[in-house]
């Protein structure tokens, strides 16, 4: 009798054996490729090979995201226009830059960093419900708080051709805006006949500066010096926009203070013919307000009606650099001089910028308040040309380590009407104003990042080039392909 056969010896088992061998290599393989992306997922390291790294966020950037107290939502309402219209280029540099705002919060799973996209005239519904009312505008919002940066706040020109993005500087300060627990305060004067927030009207009411101020993050509040007698101490910035009557010693020595001993910033927006009452604190700051009214006599320098138009800044200063890039004028109404007081008191830890200026066909008429028709210029009376109508003055201390610490600081002008609720959206007027007050609460020097160079990439070719390239487009892969079938083919035959 023959002894059975033995399973392992069968070629049923060598079946068995090959489909478990066929089963454990693709289970291996699996392993592998799901140990591989998962790693790749936890432990990578990104390199930016670019020129000019422009996807590599500052050491300062990566340490505020790194300590975020609370997650930040970004809203885009910037819009990608295949045609290359106005802000096609800011999109593209806006999605890479966010895109390393994400990567660098992703070890923050609480406090992280998250990007939408949106158009508001397409996506109504879901604009409507987080509040987003402006198109082609980058919105950060944390906590009820909110950031609005706007696309001129983005970039340098140079030229009036865009040089350097600025980006990262813009969105790491409203990241940090609407990350602190405490809101800028500014407070503005009343009690001498002012320019309200709360007025709607649009000769004399501001009310659309308070909603710029709020878009931004500031808190806006009324202040009597009469009532209170000093300046709040949560005061980080005192406004007192065209007043009708003089302010009261008492007022005067309370700005004085809140200046010296806080380090305060005073903004004051003068109109001809009105008192001030601010004589003593002005001269102290360097500042001289005369009592004139500007006659223009160049046309290019007016508009129909008579209103000047501010032509002239100081090109170096940030609050003015902007407006001589881009080639902004400020429209305006009455205006008087306000510049650099030449008998000032020698001190070496005031500066004294003056901002702005009208043309060289302009004067300062004393006798304003019999002024006819047809005026001339009174050599030996009026103020000779060119009349400054805007001055800056700071203030510098040194410490007892020998370094200068910022003090205090103020800045005059001698016309209110451009940021009346008819004039603050005309040519320049909102965004000088907004640099003010950005350089005054130290906005403009709060980061040291620097901005990135603009590189426009072109690639210059012929017809003919480009119908060879298309063609190797086409048909190169499938080329190459059978090329490497037919080399494998050769290679079995001869084996």
């Amino acid at each position: 009798m023959s002894k059975p056969p033995n399973f392992f010896e069968s070629f049923q088992s060598n079946r068995w054996l090959r489909r478990l061998n066929s089963v454990l290599q693709f289970t291996f393989i699996l392993i592998l490729f799901g140990s591989i992306n998962y790693l790749s997922l936890k432990h990578f390291k990104r390199i930016d090979l670019t020129k000019n790294h422009a996807y590599t966020l500052s050491a300062e950037t990566l340490a505020y995201i790194e300590n975020l107290k609370a997650p930040i939502n970004i809203y885009v309402t910037l819009t990608d226009d295949e045609n290359g219209g106005e802000f096609n280029h800011a999109f593209n540099d806006v999605k890479g830059m966010l895109r390393e705002f994400v990567y660098a919060a992703r070890n923050n799973p609480e406090n992280h960093i998250t990007v939408e996209f949106l158009n508001i005239f397409q996506q109504r519904k879901r604009a409507e419900t987080l509040g987003l009312q402006h198109s082609d505008v980058i919105v950060f919002m944390s906590g009820g708080k909110q950031r609005t940066v706007f696309p001129d706040e983005l970039y340098r020109t140079q030229n009036r051709q865009l040089s350097e993005f600025q980006g990262e500087k813009a969105f790491t300060s409203a990241l940090l805006d609407v990350s602190d627990l405490r809101q800028k305060i500014l407070y503005f004067l009343t009690g001498h006949g002012e320019m309200r927030l709360d007025d709607v009207n649009p000769i004399r009411g501001i009310s659309q500066l308070e909603g710029y101020l709020k878009i931004r993050n500031f808190e806006t509040r009324p202040l009597d010096l009469n009532a209170t007698g000093k300046v709040p101490e949560d005061a980080d910035m005192v406004f007192l926009i065209s007043p009708q009557a003089a302010l009261f010693p008492t007022e005067q020595e309370a700005l004085r203070q809140y200046l010296t001993s806080s380090a305060g910033r005073l903004m004051v927006v003068l109109d001809p013919g009105r008192q001030h009452g601010l004589d003593d604190l002005f001269f102290e700051w360097g500042i001289l307000a005369d009592d004139v009214r500007v006659i223009e006599g160049d046309p290019d320098y007016r508009v129909d009606g008579g209103d000047l138009l501010v032509k002239r800044f100081s090109p170096n200063h940030p609050v003015t650099q902007v407006l001589t890039e881009y080639n902004l004028p400020i429209l305006t109404g009455l205006a008087r001089s306000v510049r650099a007081d030449p008998g000032r008191p020698l001190d070496e830890s005031l500066t004294v910028e003056e901002l702005m200026g009208t043309s060289d066909l302009s004067w300062g008429e004393r006798n304003y308040e019999a002024i006819e028709e047809t005026v001339t210029y009174n050599a030996g009376i009026d103020l000779a040309p060119p009349i400054r109508l805007g001055v800056i003055s700071e203030r510098k201390v040194d410490s007892s380590l020998g370094i200068k610490i910022p003090g205090g600081r103020v800045i005059a002008l001698g016309t209110s009407d451009f940021i009346s609720n008819n004039r603050i959206q005309s040519a320049g007027n909102r965004t000088f104003l907004l640099n003010i007050v950005n350089w005054a609460l130290d906005h403009e020097n709060l980061l040291n990042i620097p901005p990135r160079p603009v590189e426009e990439l072109q690639l210059v070719i012929s017809q003919e080039q480009l119908y060879f390239t298309r063609i190797v487009i086409v048909a190169g892969p499938p080329v190459l392909i059978g090329f490497f079938g037919f080399f494998i083919f050769l290679l079995r035959r001869r084996h």
